[in-house]
């Protein structure tokens, strides 16, 4: 009898990280494989505070718990310290908790290793333990290919060896791809060129891990990026995820989602009610979060808001003056939200969004128009392939004084309401995820290839 393919899949402990690589995983237990999914003991925590009985009852995964080394700071768990702190113990937790697995489960050891690209170094773990190597990056591809061209743009000074621009001009990786802002790389933050000192070597080790994997799966479809693609090695798109049927929408959310918002939808006209949620660390000053209040008034549309209790600064927003008895009956507001059940729903127009690539597959999956707002890292390069390539949403911008307007936001609302296109290029793309991960499908035929590849 053949030994059963037992793969360990161990996503970077974020929420934008977990989503993708869980549902990659429940997709490995739909083809026979074997899962095991590890999360630190902080983040197993959350995932299964927030499951329903249910949910934990028809989880075809194992779920197991590794230290990230931060239980006496915990306060580190929300910045770069994390990574930091993860590179030191994880690779040890990693190697005892396979042993553990393996002296346990003897007849079904562990085969392969499945490790988010941002925590690349565990693969070094599968290579010292003779195991299968396979890499998942859960952003967009064209945020890969940028890592694996740093050294011919140090090479030609566009940036120097700490990541910063020399110039302010446009950077090329290809004429058929988008020009990246030199002020908005992956690594950009110019107001804390420590912390851009340490995102830029993250992104070189993202890059050798790249390197080292036998396969980097990528939440995408090869024919909506085809030209990204073709520049990272052994990639393997196998999105996008959330087009896929069967795989449970709710799974690895950290937070209790609130549904009463579902019901509430099913009172609302069609294509009537603006999805307005960004995702899980953007955050606001509480005169930005007034505006965008302010703005959702003024556009007279129905809205479901997502607010997380941390939204504005890292702490509750107050609303402006008399704002939630205004809006009582056109707007619904809840702390966190199914987003892909919203995102299916007949009464949602358009999401808008930071831009997430996680939230721009969804969208996308579900033929739902965009209005952009991204915040930081990959987001900023997401609205371009948003509004300038696939021509499925609006971007918003600032005013002189670094302020997005209730003006801005009411005109853009207006605009991406009134124009056909965004909707009809939307649907095409619906249709287009839908067929690449249904049987004959380039992502459908790129996952039967990752199985054989687990099974040989």
């Amino acid at each position: 009898m053949d030994l059963q393919q037992h793969a360990l899949v161990v996503p970077c402990p974020a929420q934008g990280h977990v989503t993708p690589l869980i549902k990659m995983a429940y997709n490995l237990a739909s083809h026979g494989i074997k899962v095991t999914f590890a999360n630190s003991e902080f983040i197993e925590a959350k995932i299964l505070a927030a499951m329903s009985d249910e949910d934990k009852k028809q989880c075809p995964l194992r779920l197991v718990s590794y230290s990230d080394g931060l239980e006496s700071h915990p306060e580190q768990r929300n910045g770069l310290g994390l990574i930091d702190c993860l590179k030191k113990v994880m690779p040890d937790n990693l190697e005892k908790l396979i042993k553990q697995i393996n002296h346990s489960d003897n007849k079904e050891p562990i085969t392969c290793v499945i490790a988010d690209l941002a925590v690349g170094w565990t693969l070094e773990v599968a290579s010292k333990m003779g195991l299968k190597k396979v890499a998942v990056w859960p952003a967009g591809p064209a945020c890969l290919a940028l890592p694996f061209h740093i050294p011919k743009l140090i090479e030609t000074g566009v940036i120097d060896e700490n990541g910063s621009p020399i110039g302010n001009e446009l950077i090329c990786l290809a004429e058929e791809l988008p020009l990246w802002n030199s002020s908005e790389l992956i690594w950009s933050s110019p107001a804390n060129l420590t912390a851009q000192k340490f995102l830029f070597d993250c992104s070189l080790s993202v890059k050798q891990a790249a390197e080292n994997a036998s396969i980097v799966l990528c939440n995408t479809y090869y024919e909506l990026d085809s030209f990204s693609c073709a520049m990272i090695p052994n990639i393997l798109p196998i999105g996008p995820l959330p087009a896929i049927k069967n795989l449970n929408p709710s799974s690895g959310t950290f937070s209790s989602q609130d549904s009463t918002c579902l019901s509430w939808l099913d009172k609302q006209p069609s294509n009537s009610v603006i999805y307005v949620a960004f995702g899980s660390t953007t955050v606001f000053s509480q005169k930005q979060f007034n505006e965008l209040a302010l703005g959702l008034e003024l556009s007279g549309q129905s809205f479901l808001w997502v607010v997380r209790s941390n939204i504005v600064n890292g702490s509750f927003p107050e609303y402006p003056n008399d704002f939630l008895e205004r809006t009582t009956g056109r707007g619904k507001i809840v702390e966190w939200a199914p987003q892909e059940e919203i995102l299916a729903h007949t009464s949602v127009s358009c999401f808008f969004s930071h831009c997430g690539w996680n939230s721009t597959m969804e969208g996308l999956s579900h033929g739902v128009p965009f209005l952009c707002w991204p915040y930081m890292w990959d987001q900023f390069y997401n609205k371009k392939y948003i509004c300038d390539v696939w021509k499925i949403g609006l971007s918003l911008e600032y005013d002189e004084d670094g302020m997005i307007s209730r003006h801005e936001i009411k005109t853009k609302i207006d605009n991406l309401f009134s124009g056909d296109g965004f909707k009809t290029n939307a649907l095409k793309l619906m249709e287009d995820a839908k067929k690449s991960v249904n049987e004959g499908g380039s992502s459908y035929e790129n996952f039967e290839s990752l199985i054989k590849y687990l099974k040989a």
